[in-house]
């Protein structure tokens, strides 16, 4: 059985190098860019909304922390959410043909306009939970692409 002394000993230079080693307390930051897949053409924009928690996703705007509407210039379509805090989020998108910022419905509750997700969950009788469509956001860049699809 090893004395007290020998494992203080052998443990006292570990100690002394956790001591005097300087704190790091960087904030790490990063960019997620997102490819938008399935358009089928070149009119309209996509509107994103970006999560950080299930409150409100996803179609909350007033709960999202970056929102933003891009008019389709070229396909793929990509948009770049800078200087994020590294950790999960979740991405909700929709292809807005009438510009007028909103996922439009049909009389049933039914997107008459295409729509995707982080993590292209399927789509069974509503709208993904926000952990099925999760993304760990880490390092300089994250990329994902969203699938658009329709209902109709």
């Amino acid at each position: 059985m090893k004395s007290l002394s020998q494992i203080a000993g052998f443990l006292l230079p570990f100690g002394a190098t956790l001591s005097i080693s300087p704190t790091v307390e960087a904030s790490l930051v990063s960019n997620l860019t997102v490819e938008i897949a399935g358009l089928s053409n070149r009119t309209g924009q996509v509107c994103l909304s970006l999560f950080a928690s299930s409150r409100g996703f996803p179609s909350s705007k007033q709960n999202a922390i970056k929102t933003q509407c891009i008019k389709i210039t070229k396909t793929p379509l990509q948009v770049t959410f800078e200087n994020l805090p590294s950790k999960t989020y979740a991405v909700a998108a929709f292809l807005d043909d009438n510009g007028d910022g909103q996922l439009n419905r049909n009389f049933l509750g039914i997107p008459t306009e295409k729509f995707g997700f982080s993590s292209n969950p399927v789509i069974k009788t509503g709208p993904p939970k926000f952990g099925e469509s999760a993304v760990l956001v880490v390092g300089k860049n994250t990329r994902i692409q969203i699938q658009l699809k329709s209902l109709l």
